[in-house]
Formats: structure tokens, sequence, C-alpha cells
């Protein structure tokens, strides 16, 4: 693994690259896998490069990246990583070895459903090779394929959703859904910089996010750097806002949806739901139809719990005394009663979500 640094912003280089396409949260490159540490940020930008996808799982593990969409590429590059790892001779031992990867990197988290979905994916292709060096082409270009998929699709989705936001709207938001949770532009971020780009004037409410921060750490980053009118609050300060009419609407991502329009996403997200109901302020979700789970009951998604020493202290600092119990959930689950619509590529569900998010999945077909 290879950390190295540059002395400009993220954001900066991102703007200077939209043309070149040089430069992504995540990319492949020289049969290698390069991210952006998001654990470094806003302080450092700190590139790392993997070419073993130990590393990669890692580095998902431990919220190096993080966000549904960019966990989901980042499995992908896994598997092609592992491809070329492999010494396998014939194509049976090679999909031996892709599968012993797919369990390590499955495994690092296990409630955002893109990771599964990039997966399996992967090994759909993988099987469909004929010899090794072919079913190595196969899973390297399939996983680079995805990756600028993921782009498009998030601009896609942004469109969809800049019909729900009016001029002069200040939007609500809660963990990072944005350009940092992606490959490129976002999902939740995505549709407030779409809702910008046709030409309304938004301001952005972030929380902060606790335990990790990614609201102030990367949200409130992002939007800063793209010239967004963006007002940091804790995570305590949502009903006040609400209640007091700084807020006119709410957008967040999902690491998960099922067919019933439950929303499993960053802990804290239902009590800002909850909060938007009680106030009749729209509450919508963004998220790609890989976000879907099809098959799964909601009560039967395995909740993500974090080590402890997230919430005991930040950084080198205690703020908790020692051997205090803690309880410290990924997620959470939003119930569809509580959800204005969902946003994706391919439209916008609305209640009764069984019957819409059915419909979006025909339409996809």
């Amino acid at each position: 693994m290879v950390h190295f640094k540059y002395g400009i912003d993220f954001f900066s280089l991102l703007a200077e690259s939209e043309n070149n396409s040089t430069l992504r949260t995540i990319e492949w490159k020289d049969n290698k896998v390069i991210m952006i540490d998001q654990t470094k940020l806003p302080n450092q930008l700190v590139f790392v490069r993997y070419d073993d996808y130990n590393q990669v799982a890692d580095a998902i593990r431990n919220l190096v990246v993080r966000g549904a969409p960019a966990i989901g590429v980042s499995g992908a590059f896994g598997l092609a990583l592992a491809a070329l790892q492999s010494n396998a001779e014939t194509k049976e031992d090679l999909i031996s070895d892709l599968k012993k990867a797919k369990q390590i990197l499955f495994e690092t988290r296990p409630t955002a459903v893109n990771l599964s979905w990039g997966l399996e994916q992967i090994m759909k292709v993988a099987e469909s090779g004929n010899s090794v060096d072919e079913l190595k082409d196969l899973v390297v270009n399939a996983s680079k394929d995805m990756a600028d998929k993921d782009i498009e699709i998030n601009k896609t989705m942004g469109k969809f959703g800049a019909e729900l936001f009016e001029n002069n709207d200040t939007i609500m938001t809660h963990c990072n859904a944005g350009a940092l949770a992606t490959v490129a532009y976002g999902t939740a971020l995505g549709v407030i910089r779409a809702t910008k780009e046709s030409g309304k004037n938004v301001k952005v409410i972030a929380t902060e996010t606790r335990p990790v921060q990614q609201g102030s750490r990367l949200t409130a980053f992002e939007l800063k750097h793209d010239g967004f009118d963006v007002s940091l609050i804790p995570d305590t300060a949502v009903g006040y806002s609400m209640m007091n009419g700084l807020v006119n609407k709410v957008v967040v991502g999902a690491d998960r949806i099922v067919r019933t329009g439950h929303v499993f996403n960053k802990i804290g997200t239902y009590q800002v739901a909850t909060m938007a109901n009680q106030h009749r302020i729209p509450f919508y979700v963004a998220a790609p139809l890989s976000t879907f789970d099809m098959e799964t009951d909601a009560n039967d998604v395995i909740i993500e719990m974090r080590k402890g020493t997230e919430v005991t202290g930040v950084g080198e600092t205690k703020t908790a005394p020692d051997g205090v119990n803690v309880i410290n959930p990924a997620f959470d689950m939003t119930p569809p009663e509580l959800i204005s619509g969902i946003i994706t590529e391919k439209g916008v569900a609305k209640p009764p979500f069984d019957e819409s998010i059915k419909k979006l999945f025909e339409a996809n077909l």
C-alpha cells in the first residue's frame, strides 16, 4: 500500500479534472486501486494505492472509503485485484479464488447492499469467461465500466430529483451522500447539485452526523468548496431547525432500501425523518436501483455495530470514562410512512412504495 498527498484540496482538483476525468474518489489505474483516504479529510488530501484485495477490504472496513455506491465499486475493484493476484491456471481455480475474495470483501460492511450487488455483478461476468486470461480481462473491464456508470446514474438521478425542489429552498441533509460517497457527483448531494445547476437558488443545512462526523468533515467540506451556502448544525439541533422554519425539505442517501420502502441509512436518519414528519416537511431519499434489496424483509436486515471507541473519544481525546458500555449502530431504519419519495435514476417512487418500487424495476428490465 502506498500513500501520497497533494497540497491542494480534493474539490479544487475535481473541478479542474471534470473535462479530462483524471481524478475521482476511487479509480482504477495501472492495475491498482486508488482511493482518497476519507479518514484524513478535511485536514489532509491523502491518496492510497492498493494492489491487494485484502487492502481494499481493510479500506472498506475502516472507512477509508465509505458510502454505498462507492463501496460497491470498491468491492468490484477488489475482485479485479483478486483476479490479477491469482496464480490459478484453470478457470475453475480462478473462480474459486474469486469466491474467497468475495467473501472477505462482503464481510466488511454487511448493511450496505451495494457492496453485495457489486460483488455479484462481477462474479456473473467472471463466470462468462472461457479462459483464465479472458476472465481476468472481463473482470477488470467490468469493474471499470461499473465506476463510469456510477457517475452517469448519479447525474440522471439528480435531474429527476431537482424537479422536487423549489427556488430558495433550504434543504437539510444527513451524513454524506455526495461525491465522496460515490465515484463522483453524489446521490443526495447530486440532487442538490442538479437543483442548483437547473438555475434554482438553494441553501443547505448539514448535520454533523456523530460519531464519525461525516456531515461536518465531508458534506460541509464538499458543499463549501462547491460554492453552496451551507450551515452546519449538531445532530441535536434538527428539531430546533425545523420548528423555527429554517428547513423546507430534506434529502438523504441510503445504504439499503427494501421492496416495501423501508430505508436503511446512517444512524440518526430515522430521527431526522420523524422530526420532518412532525413539522410536515417533505423527506426524500436519493439512491440508485443498485441500493434496492428486493429479496430481504426489513426485519431481517443486519445492522452493523461499530467499535465503541468511535463514541468514547474524538481522535486522541477521551470523552467518556473507561469501561463504559457503548451501543454504536452504524445505521437505522426509516419506515416508508415517513418518506415522501425515493429518487432513482429511473424516476421518483411515491407511496405506496411496494407498488411504485416494483414499477421502477419493471421499467428497468
